[in-house]
């Protein structure tokens, strides 16, 4: 028998009590907790979605007081304009609504109303001065707009004195058609690659891109026009043409859609691409097949801001494209006329039946712009991840061809190709 599993005396083994301790030891001392005179008092929960009664009749209140407020000044007070009874009122608004809030909440919860208010008062005023200039714009050229003559003619036989239903900007649609495709056909390669270089690839050189296209940002549009004019026109002789008026547009958009692009690529997780090279697939393979995939709904909204600045461009085109009221379907000879050009151009002129064509012009340059944004938005809306029907097909079957081959190998008992297995199978695959 060992030391341990014999058995110890009764004499020298301590009487121990139930907590432990040994039989006539004095207790320790036991630790004194307060007590507490009530239960703590729960704190009410914070709605941060939805409306409550409160808040509407404090914001109701608030107006009401402000507005009437503000009308008796401008009644006893020398105040006049309503520009500044406006100011006023907001003001009175802002002020009247925080006290309204403050009887029923706490200091945080003032701030964060107050800040809301003024957060939803300035998107209102932004809605307000988008659908203001909207309205008047379609206002002012809704006369023009019911006549078909004005989506089908040009203005060559058209006199100032003409009625609405003589002559139409079709000449001016074609010819902004033409030229901002030109330039997007230049900028979208040029910016994207520019974008992905500067994403991907460090170095002295990427710095000085990277310096260029800033200074591009800020770049005057007529510098631009100037530059297409002094090279293209002067130097190579092109002559005013929409080619000419495209590539000085291209120079505008190719900084803005570089710009924002490179912004949004910044933003793709960096697990994707270090999952993608652990899984043995190349650098540029990485950025073609997740980067630029991921980051696509980005890139359709540089685009977007590239079009969008070139479609509404007008002094580079003036001195490229020059001005004419003939319709001109070759890009690369003769003056062509784009639709802010024409639009600025007819307003110009005292006559009414003019000034209602401009602002015609405008109507339809708003609804181009609007369909090109739905169109670039369908193309690259969808999210990462998010297939079309085709290429969930295309997907589904070399998924079918990658099990058959797996499959086939497994029978023969043939060992995975040297270097990767997966990886050298989906570069196989990929090839």
């Amino acid at each position: 028998m060992s030391v341990v599993d014999q058995p110890v005396p009764s004499g020298s083994r301590p009487e121990a009590t139930d907590l432990g301790r040994p039989r006539g030891q004095a207790p320790l001392p036991q630790t004194a907790l307060s007590s507490r005179s009530g239960s703590r008092p729960t704190q009410p929960r914070r709605q941060i979605a939805g409306i409550r009664r409160p808040d509407v009749l404090a914001v109701t209140g608030a107006l009401a007081s402000a507005l009437a407020t503000a009308g008796l000044l401008w009644m006893v007070a020398p105040f006049t304009g309503i520009f500044g009874f406006i100011v006023v009122s907001w003001c009175l608004f802002m002020l009247v609504y925080a006290v309204l809030v403050a009887f029923d909440n706490n200091r945080p919860t003032v701030r964060d109303r107050i800040s809301a208010a003024i957060v939803h008062s300035l998107a209102v005023v932004v809605i307000l001065a988008l659908g203001l200039i909207v309205v008047y714009t379609i206002f002012r050229g809704a006369k023009a707009l019911v006549h078909l003559n004005f989506y089908t003619q040009d203005m060559h036989k058209t006199t100032p004195l003409s009625p609405l239903t003589s002559g139409g900007i079709l000449y001016a649609m074609v010819g902004t058609l033409i030229e901002v495709g030109i330039a997007m056909a230049i900028a979208v390669p040029l910016g994207l690659l520019a974008a992905v270089f500067l994403n991907e690839v460090p170095g002295r050189l990427n710095r000085l891109v990277r310096t260029v296209v800033d200074a591009m940002t800020a770049l005057p549009d007529i510098l631009a026009g100037l530059f297409i004019y002094a090279t293209l026109i002067l130097i190579f002789g092109l002559g005013l043409s929409g080619l000419a008026a495209g590539c000085a547009l291209a120079v505008t958009v190719i900084s803005i859609i570089c710009r924002a692009a490179y912004v949004v690529l910044r933003l793709v997780p960096g697990g994707l691409t270090e999952a993608s090279y652990a899984l043995g697939s190349g650098h540029w393979r990485t950025v073609w097949h997740v980067t630029l995939p991921t980051a696509r709904s980005g890139l359709a909204t540089a685009v977007i801001l590239g079009a969008a600045r070139a479609i509404g461009e007008t002094s580079p085109v003036l001195l490229t494209a020059g001005a004419t009221f003939y319709f001109n379907f070759n890009p690369a000879s003769g003056p062509m006329m784009s639709l802010p050009l024409a639009a600025y151009t007819l307003v110009q002129n005292p006559e009414p039946n003019y000034i209602t064509r401009g602002f015609g012009a405008a109507v339809v340059l708003l609804v181009l712009v609007l369909v090109l944004f739905g169109i670039a938005r369908m193309i690259g809306g969808r999210g990462a991840g998010q297939l079309t029907s085709r290429q969930l097909a295309r997907r589904l079957a070399a998924s079918r061809r990658d099990l058959a081959r797996y499959t086939a190998r497994t029978a023969v008992g043939q060992p995975p190709p040297a270097g990767g297995g997966l990886a050298a199978d989906y570069r196989g695959s990929s090839a």
